[in-house]
């Protein structure tokens, strides 16, 4: 178990890195695809309907071996995190723009009336509304997220599963796994337990 936990502790790491970017960069996509600009919403569309029909781990073996061939030579860590990036945005660009449509148009359109530019308003009407509503798929999306990373293990980055798989095959048997499965239990559980009670929290608010 000792040998677990620290892959266990870079599964994490790897998770939480990777939310952050996701975060950001599925903001930015959801944008774009609310965008008037049409060049802008067709790229969008084009790049989440591409990620989205393409398995991660076909993503991650195309990012840490295509970009190496190349010449730009990533860290295990990084083509992971990158990888991650790619694929989660793509999805999670699709709930902010859920979650920015489900706001009453009016609401735009009164802070449009006090003088505020689109960015302005989008910034400090729409989006504070639109991230309270987007708060729990979110978090399903980092739990899925988290159990996702053990895929990193096609590169032989030494998170969790890779240390299980290699405990697997120096012991002869499939007990080191059972190991696994408890480390991500130990993590998925309480998160999904907070997720509902986040959930139940959202929901008196309303």
């Amino acid at each position: 178990m000792p040998y677990l936990l620290r892959g266990l502790l870079l599964t994490i790491r790897l998770a939480l890195v990777s939310e952050a970017c996701i975060l950001a960069f599925g903001l930015i996509v959801a944008l774009l695809r609310i965008s008037r600009i049409r060049i802008f919403r067709a790229f969008a569309a084009v790049y989440i309907d591409v990620i989205r029909g393409m398995p991660l781990i076909l993503q991650i073996v195309i990012i840490y071996f295509g970009l190496g061939h190349l010449g730009i030579g990533l860290s295990k860590f990084t083509a992971g995190v990158l990888a991650l990036t790619v694929c989660y945005a793509a999805y999670e660009a699709e709930i902010f723009r859920a979650g920015i449509l489900s706001i009453h148009k009016g609401q735009m359109e009164a802070a449009r009336s006090l003088g505020m530019g689109y960015l302005k308003a989008m910034r400090y009407i729409i989006l504070p509304q639109a991230i309270r509503r987007v708060i729990p798929p979110l978090s399903n999306e980092f739990i899925a997220l988290l159990k996702d990373t053990s895929l990193v293990s096609v590169i032989a980055l030494s998170e969790v599963f890779q240390r299980g798989r290699e405990l697997m095959g120096t012991k002869a048997n499939v007990t080191p796994l059972v190991g696994v499965a408890l480390c991500y239990l130990i993590i998925t559980i309480p998160l999904m337990r907070l997720v509902q009670r986040t959930e139940k929290w959202l929901s008196r608010g309303d």
